[in-house]
């Protein structure tokens, strides 16, 4: 995971912001269902009412209600309220002032709200109780059964306000509003505060039973009804606070519409930027390795590192600053949100995490070998595809279409069924996903109906929990959905620093003589006793290579086929390290010398003429971008290019396709000459050079190179005799070793294995052997 977000460093302000809008998305996030839970609870279940003090109250109302209240209470109560044209106006407008006065005036509210819509049979017996108290009025007790409630009214000389409601089954209920009764027994001594202190206990006591949400809603009905009485229009109340509870969800959807805008914005600016200065890193570091390093990755793993792999950690780069880091703040808010629900079913969330991270893990444990061999197959998909489409003129020209299709079909099913499975695997991640969240939904409700009906929690309440419940398990979703790419992105980025932490075997040494620059070097080569092998090899390819070549002479190297004659030269520009021995330029250690120095005065015109998608100016302007045209004219004059060049239309712009399709082999290789004598370097490095080239074209220019630049150091690697016969000295390797070494002349006489290559190309006559 670490390997993944060191990428992200160099962003860490963008990350600040991220986080921040994040942060502010969350909020945002985290109060929607609070607002749906009060618009239920409140905005439909109490009319838009949410405290238990009224807006107006009359003052008969007000007195009824400070009929239960302590001194402290009716203090509290009356500081509350203003009156204005003989009613009662709340002037509280502070939330706090206000869950204050819901907290302590409850209690004595709830009494007063019992005492107006008291139930017959509760109302009967309370007069019993009274009555009892009195042994004046025990013949009366007995006969309160049969009294209606008018009568028991007649007698006590009181009237009472009485309702009939009909419940949902049609049945009618009769309810007395007692407090009128009440204030007339307060003040006439017949109820003394004793027994006040008693019905407040008893409330007490019933607070348990019912349950504080049920509480706080008698006494919000007890203040709707005060409203009511004192003109109030409930209606208007109520539309207000469902226009406003919207009007609010609907900022904060706007709000989080604006902030997922901004950080898709931001994090795909991210995105981007990190996968650009990684491709550039790849790019860089596998520009400067050397052909060990180039052996020992391939081509076709080295392409699918900086392309496939590095999208793979973008993508999922992308999805952590998104998901990953919203998943714990919108987790954390969640769990905040849900104690503050007063709901008590923590246990609900930590089964679902619990149920959520044995379910990943599960699948995680399975899928994860399997992305890691399913890079290295996409690696041989790419290997085979370039390959085949590289060697496609072989292929149809052998008639090996048939055999090729089979070994990319091979390569394509091993990948595809590596796919499928990992695919299947994650098919499941959903619906179990989903299976758990709705299980979890089910069992929220199940438990929530009971506190419901225990009067511990509201149905707004249950709602809101059920959200901030699936917020917490969308935020371990969110981690899962990444699990899905995370493995793949992994294993893509261990491949990535394998590549960026490989040091390339051949580098500038620390103390390299900077005093040696292209201006100063004549261009004196010596091999002192060089052998060779290749990493891994057991042994060598070049053994007890001696020799000494310099400014203004031609050196010729000459063998047999795999006898290590473009190896041999290889170890000059240091594409390749000797083993055994070293190599000197004036003298000097070319291990020793800067590399780009070293590189700067060769011309390597390599065994493959390669070109680069452009003109015909830039791929001559390769080795020096400056060079003038009076320069580029002369290189491809030297290299017998500019007939087929002034041919063309646009001449030296004429385009050049990606490796120098639209050339023939002959033209691409003068080019590739003409290229290097564009550069104006000490040492020329002919690598086969002349290959394509007809004998007539061949000795021209070997003419041209011969007059124009005879001040340079020369290295010709041929097949040909006909090539290097004037050459001022002529090497024979076979098997990685010099057999053979002097002029043309001197080597007929001298060495078996050259005679035996000159007669195989060259006639007794044209060797001037008919005497011999």
């Amino acid at each position: 995971m670490s390997r993944l977000l060191k990428n992200v460093k160099p962003y860490w302000k963008y990350m600040i912001i991220i986080i921040v809008l994040l942060i502010g998305q969350a909020c945002c996030d985290l109060a929607l269902p609070q607002y749906t839970s009060d618009i239920i609870d409140t905005g439909i279940q109490n009319s838009g009412i949410s405290h238990i003090l009224p807006e107006k109250i009359t003052q008969d109302e007000y007195a009824y209600t400070t009929m239960f209240m302590t001194k402290e209470e009716k203090e509290l109560f009356s500081a509350a309220y203003k009156l204005e044209d003989d009613v009662y106006v709340c002037i509280l407008e502070e939330e706090e002032e206000l869950e204050e006065c819901d907290e302590k005036l409850l209690l004595p509210i709830i009494l007063v709200y019992n005492m107006s819509n008291m139930e017959e049979q509760q109302f009967r017996s309370m007069i019993k109780g009274v009555l009892s108290a009195s042994f004046e009025h025990m013949d009366m007790v007995e006969k309160l059964d049969e009294m209606s409630l008018e009568d028991i009214g007649s007698i006590i000389g009181l009237e009472f306000a009485i309702s009939e409601i009909e419940d949902e089954e049609g049945i009618k209920h009769k309810y007395v509003d007692i407090r009128p009764a009440m204030a007339a027994m307060i003040m006439g001594g017949m109820m003394p505060d004793a027994m006040i202190n008693q019905s407040r206990t008893a409330m007490e006591a019933t607070f348990d039973s019912l349950g504080t949400s049920t509480m706080k809603s008698m006494g919000i009905a007890y203040a709707k009804a005060c409203n009511i009485r004192a003109g109030v229009d409930i209606d208007d109340i109520q539309i207000s606070y469902l226009w406003i509870s919207g009007l609010k969800m609907l900022c904060m959807t706007l709000a989080m519409g604006l902030i997922a805008i901004a950080l898709g914005y931001i994090a795909a600016r991210v995105g981007a930027g990190m996968g650009r200065d990684m491709r550039n890193k790849m790019f860089t570091k596998v520009v400067s390795f050397s052909n060990t390093e180039m052996d020992k990755f391939s081509i076709a793993s080295l392409i699918t590192r900086s392309t496939n792999d590095i999208q793979q950690i973008q993508i999922v780069n992308i999805m952590i600053l998104r998901m990953v880091l919203y998943a714990p703040i919108i987790g954390i808010g969640g769990i905040i949100k849900v104690i503050e629900t007063g709901a008590n079913m923590g246990w609900v969330i930590v089964l679902a995490v619990l149920l959520i991270l044995g379910f990943v893990m599960t699948l995680m444990a399975i899928a994860m070998p399997k992305f890691k061999i399913m890079q290295q197959l996409i690696d041989k998909v790419n290997l085979v595809s370039r390959e085949i489409l590289t060697g496609i003129s072989v292929i149809r020209a052998f008639g090996r279409e048939r055999r090729e299709e089979e070994r990319f079909d091979e390569a394509n099913v091993e990948l595809t069924k590596t796919q499928l499975f990992t695919n299947r695997v994650m098919t499941f991640m959903m619906p179990g996903m989903s299976m758990i969240m709705y299980c979890i939904t089910l069992l929220i409700v199940w438990v929530s109906a009971n506190r419901i009906d225990e009067g511990n929690l509201q149905v707004g309440q249950m709602t809101a929990f059920i959200t901030y419940t699936m917020m917490i398990i969308m935020s371990f979703l969110m981690l899962t959905m990444l699990s899905i790419m995370l493995p793949r992105a992994i294993v893509a980025a261990e491949r990535v620093d394998e590549v960026l932490n490989t040091k390339s075997s051949i580098l500038s040494k620390e103390d390299a003589n900077e005093d040696m620059t292209k201006d100063n070097i004549k261009g004196v080569v010596r091999y002192e006793n060089v052998s060779f092998k290749y990493p891994g090899a057991e042994e060598n390819v070049l053994e007890g290579i001696d020799f000494t070549v310099e400014p203004g002479k031609t050196l010729a190297i000459i063998g047999s086929t795999g006898c290590g004659k473009s190896t041999l030269i290889n170890l000059l520009p240091r594409l390749y390290d000797v083993t055994e021995g070293r190599i000197t330029l004036d003298g000097v250690d070319i291990k020793n010398m800067p590399l780009k120095t070293l590189r700067d005065v060769i011309g390597y015109v390599p065994q493959k003429g390669i070109l680069f998608s452009g003109t015909i100016d830039s791929n001559l302007r390769f080795g020096k971008a400056d060079a003038s045209e009076d320069d580029i004219e002369k290189a491809a004059r030297i290299a017998q290019a500019i007939e087929f060049i002034e041919d063309k239309p646009d001449k030296y712009e004429s385009a050049i396709a990606q490796g120098g399709t639209n050339v023939s082999g002959g033209q691409k290789q003068r080019l590739s000459i003409a290229r290097a004598i564009a550069k104006d370097p000490k040492i020329f490095i002919f690598d086969d050079s002349f290959s394509a080239l007809d004998m007539k074209t061949d000795a021209t220019l070997r003419k041209a190179i011969a007059d124009e630049i005879s001040s340079a150091t020369i290295i010709i690697v041929a097949q040909r005799v006909s090539t290097i016969l004037h050459a001022d000295e002529i090497i024979v390797l076979e098997d990685g070793k010099i057999v053979g070494k002097g002029t043309h002349e001197e080597l007929i006489r001298n060495c078996d294995e050259y005679l035996q290559i000159a007669k195989s190309q060259l006639s007794a006559k044209e060797l001037g052997l008919e005497v011999m």
